[in-house]
């Protein structure tokens, strides 16, 4: 094929924590069209974050309608494909027909930590990482829906489970869909054998046919059934194809199609993913499946990424500007000496999953000073994450003796220039900026374009539709990050775990109290 049809346009869904967008790419990879919806969350006491799983469907129709709005009336005809990049690991119960018998357990939920010790106990630490690749740890899904049955033990019998993908394709086609991309994050994937596992869906107590369909990444599902276009405002000849979840979609997004490139995407959570052709697992990162038939993605995870700024500037600061407090911050940390002037930080304020697979980790402030201000402990945070990703990048070296030579950033924190910069200088090799801000949508355009046939391949349309921007070089300060790193931050969580262990079991106990005393009154 010598060149793309450019009238063929495709519809990407990016499904994320805290919003849903609508945006509608021509063969090019240009944006023509977009809308988006606002998603919001509920906290349940220290732990919990639910989500109303019908916003879902809610937020995709009113972002497709302002998406399409913004589209010429006479290029609505153009519209061939749609795929989804979705958050994973939240899992939400169901009846057959789709309606929610609770809210959805988002990735962030950690509730279930009795779950995974018992899960260790029956099938055993390293069974459960063989078969899933994923280490035991309350993010992926099994764990959240053994705590949802443990305390709605009525649901085990008669709930349909749903990731973001499945519940969306019922939505869009009557047929409950999940692709492998989609699914594996749920930790219910044999990843082997391509297929729900037998043990793994027993230890949860559900049955295999309530789970989605599994199917490979870009399997047309089918067309809009008669209500989803109604509702919509999509076009019935649009078919849906199996999307994927948003990490392996924003690599694709950001070109990443090759073994010696990484995806660094700072977001929410911060994740970063190289491509293997084989299967395999460590403790240094968790394995899920990618875009690429027969390959793999090998994924390190900080759940704390821009969820940490946030917390500085609404907790902290007392702030509801994000965007605004932002710029604030970075214009007076950007003045601020690198290693911030002795403040360090340890950036696990919701836990850790690589390198240590600990969920009593919490983040902490080490070096705290009265001349530090809120820029200090901005700047600290940016630079405690990137330590956490040289930690990363390290890890994976040493499990698979290699790692990758370019390193591509994206996501809302790589639109700061001050965090690019100190990752190039943390890790000491150039950062590369992806021009797009909508990584896992590009990547759902992408994964379109290929299965629709208007590409060979995802080479060759990641080639086409794909830019990258700025790149960051290490500077000056680069050996003084490597000297905090070395002598400082590399072993430093290792010498207060068992701190943080001890920590938690007060925790529990202050907890019990506080319930003992309101049983009483």
């Amino acid at each position: 094929m010598s060149n793309p049809d450019l009238s063929q346009l495709f519809v990407a869904i990016d499904a994320s924590t805290t919003s849903l967008r609508a945006i509608v790419y021509d063969a090019w990879g240009r944006p023509l069209a977009s809308g988006r919806a606002t998603l919001t969350y509920e906290r349940i006491g220290r732990l919990g974050y639910e989500q109303d799983a019908n916003s879902w469907w809610v937020g995709l129709c009113d972002a497709v309608h302002d998406a399409l709005a913004e589209l010429p009336l006479e290029r609505h005809q153009d519209l061939v494909a749609l795929c989804i990049a979705h958050q994973r690991e939240t899992i939400v119960a169901t009846d057959e027909a789709g309606a929610p018998l609770s809210p959805a357990l988002l990735w962030m939920d950690s509730r279930c930590q009795e779950d995974v010790t018992t899960a260790e106990r029956n099938i055993g630490s390293v069974r459960l990482h063989a078969v899933s690749g994923k280490p035991a740890c309350t993010t992926p899904s099994l764990y959240k829906l053994m705590y949802l049955f443990r305390k709605r033990p009525e649901l085990r019998d008669i709930a349909y489970v749903h990731d973001v993908h499945s519940f969306l394709s019922l939505k869009l086609t009557g047929r409950s869909v999940s692709s492998l991309a989609s699914a594996d994050a749920t930790g219910l994937v044999d990843m082997r054998k391509k297929a729900w596992s037998r043990s793994l869906t027993q230890l949860v107590g559900i049955a295999p046919y309530r789970l989605p369909e599994l199917v490979s990444v870009g399997y047309p599902i089918g067309p809009l059934t008669e209500r989803a276009c109604n509702e919509s405002g999509l076009p019935p000849h649009l078919i849906v194809y199996a999307g994927g979840g948003d990490g392996q979609l924003a690599g694709l997004g950001a070109g990443v199609t090759e073994k010696s490139r990484a995806f660094l995407d700072l977001g929410t959570a911060v994740s970063c993913g190289t491509i293997s052709d084989k299967y395999e697992i460590d403790g240094a990162f968790r394995t899920l499946h990618t875009v690429f038939p027969g390959r793999y993605c090998l994924e390190t995870t900080l759940r704390g990424g821009m969820l940490t700024l946030w917390w500085l500037i609404e907790t902290i600061l007392d702030s509801n500007s994000r965007a605004q407090s932002i710029l604030e911050l970075e214009s007076q940390a950007v003045d601020i000496p690198a290693s911030s002037e002795g403040l360090l930080t340890i950036p696990y304020w919701t836990g850790v999953m690589n390198p240590y697979w600990d969920d009593d980790a919490r983040g902490a402030f080490i070096g705290l000073h009265p001349n530090h201000t809120p820029g200090h402990m901005f700047r600290s945070i940016l630079e405690g994450i990137a330590m956490e990703q040289r930690l990363h990048l390290e890890g994976v070296k040493q499990a698979i003796g290699k790692s990758s030579e370019d390193i591509v950033v994206l996501g809302g924190g790589s639109r700061s220039d001050l965090w690019c910069q100190i990752f190039a200088d943390v890790l000491g090799r150039p950062i590369k900026r992806c021009r797009t801000d909508e990584a896992p949508a590009l990547g759902a355009a992408i994964l379109g374009a290929v299965s629709h046939g208007v590409y060979p391949s995802f080479e060759r349309a990641a080639s086409e539709m794909t830019q990258l921007a700025a790149t960051f070089s290490p500077g000056p300060d680069q050996a003084i990050y490597d000297r905090l790193y070395r002598d400082v931050y590399r072993g430093l969580y290792k010498s207060l775990a068992s701190r943080m262990g001890a920590l938690a079991e007060v925790r529990s106990l202050a907890s019990a109290q506080v319930k003992t005393n309101s049983t009483a009154e």
